[in-house]
């Protein structure tokens, strides 16, 4: 991408942030505009060059900016828009006749569908709580139908993640203008709503780390110019930096982990100059990080490093590890074993929880445990399917420098956030693509 074509992108979406700031109402209009844009570039193109995921992943960059700000006109909006746009580049462009996997992923999770018609309770809304639950999933499955072993230049993947990364960089403005001074509400080492957007921190750190790892990707192959490479390096370290003071761990680590895998392996298929710049990067983001992590724990009176050290304000380990989620994790493991072949029906194992817990709600955070209590075996089935799809891909698709770091941040997200947001089943759809370095992919 042209250096004056990034740098009008980038100050359009500081704006973004600034103005939906200023004035809120705005973000009804933004989120109003994404669609119609999105539409617009799809039809006139007729997804030639793959638009729609184009716009399906800008869809899934704002998606907690516009529930932080009011805009979304239905929870789950994201994830039915991405799945409408993909359906319409099935339109446009077909997809392979070997998606055979995932047709069979979506049937898996019919028993549990039709089974929660019959096993929620009397009163539930059925029709929300089964969305609630099976909205991710489903939206996965079409995403990967959509990109299974499609072609594409790795160059084009850099820019989807790219319209991932820009609302997510509007995110970062926002946040800097909302938070108010840390020491006056950090009081503790958990999760934190104020240095959030006054949104729940588990998402908003899952997308900063997204963001983070975005920037960073683009800093590490996409800065041409010692400008470019600077604008980059600003907008890695606010996020990273943002990401931290959420104190919502789990997104924040996968990002992290992410950079990690994508640095090995780009190690690994590098030749002896191509290390050498490695290790001149490696050696300089580390001191970035470093002053970036000794900032926020002066800005925090040290609470970050007891917050990643599983401590509280006073310095006592925590007795969880997990913030109680693995209690959860046995309940709905409770749940399996109790009904191993079909499970209890999608939605259920929130209610039987509540039930137990004498009438507190406690939405489950991982995916695997609820698939297993919700859908049984068949769930089980369709996750191994998930897993080693990508992992069978890859053995003819080694061009594709993203999709360890793909699989593990949707294998990492569905383990702390579930799905709910669209990020998780997006990003490993992303996994499926066929990648070329250099030459030009027919569709």
């Amino acid at each position: 991408m042209k250096e004056r074509k990034y740098i009008i992108l980038i100050l359009l979406h500081v704006f973004i942030g600034i103005f939906v700031y200023l004035f809120r109402s705005l973000s009804i209009v933004y989120a109003i505009l994404i669609p119609l844009v999105g539409l617009y570039y799809v039809i006139k193109n007729q997804n030639r060059n793959h638009e729609v995921l184009y716009v399906s992943a800008y869809i899934v960059g704002s998606e907690v900016f516009l529930r932080m700000t009011g805009g979304s006109l239905l929870y789950e909006s994201s994830k039915y828009g991405v799945m409408v746009f993909l359906a319409l580049g099935m339109y446009y462009s077909g997809f392979s006749k070997n998606t055979v996997p995932f047709w069979i992923y979506l049937l898996l999770l019919l028993p549990g569908v039709i089974l929660a018609t019959e096993t929620l309770n009397i009163g539930t809304n059925i029709r929300i709580q089964i969305a609630f639950n099976i909205s991710g999933p489903v939206c996965l499955g079409i995403a990967s139908i959509y990109t299974f072993n499609r072609k594409i230049l790795v160059s084009q993947l850099n820019n989807i993640l790219l319209s991932i990364g820009l609302p997510i960089f509007s995110t970062t403005i926002y946040l800097i203008l909302y938070t108010p001074d840390l020491k006056e509400v950090l009081v503790g080492t958990g999760s934190n709503f104020a240095t959030s957007g006054g949104f729940g921190p588990n998402q908003v750190a899952t997308v900063l780390g997204m963001g983070m790892f975005v920037f960073f990707s683009r800093l590490l192959l996409e800065s041409k110019t010692k400008l470019m490479f600077i604008i980059n390096l600003i907008i890695l370290l606010n996020i990273t930096y943002r990401g931290l003071v959420t104190f919502s761990r789990g997104g924040m680590l996968t990002g992290f982990i992410m950079i990690i895998i994508l640095l090995a392996y780009l190690f690994l298929k590098t030749k002896n100059y191509g290390r050498f710049n490695l290790y001149r990067i490696l050696i300089f983001m580390s001191i970035a990080f470093f002053i970036t992590w000794g900032y926020t724990s002066y800005q925090t009176g040290g609470l970050i490093d007891k917050r990643y050290a599983n401590k509280d304000a006073a310095g006592r380990v925590k007795e969880s590890k997990l913030s109680g989620r693995e209690d959860i994790w046995n309940s709905e493991i409770d749940d399996f074993l109790d009904h191993p072949v079909f499970g209890v029906g999608v939605g259920k194992a929130l209610e039987i929880r509540k039930e137990k817990s004498g009438g507190n709600i406690i939405a489950s955070h991982s995916e695997i445990s609820r698939t297993l209590a919700e859908h049984g075996m068949m769930g089980i089935i369709a996750l191994l399917i998930l897993l080693f799809t990508p992992i069978f891909l890859f053995l003819d698709n080694q061009q594709h420098i993203y999709m360890f770091c793909f699989i593990l941040f949707w294998l990492l997200t569905i383990n702390h956030a579930a799905m709910r947001i669209a990020a998780p089943a997006f990003v490993y759809s992303l996994s499926l693509l066929k990648v070329y370095m250099d030459e030009e992919p027919t569709i």
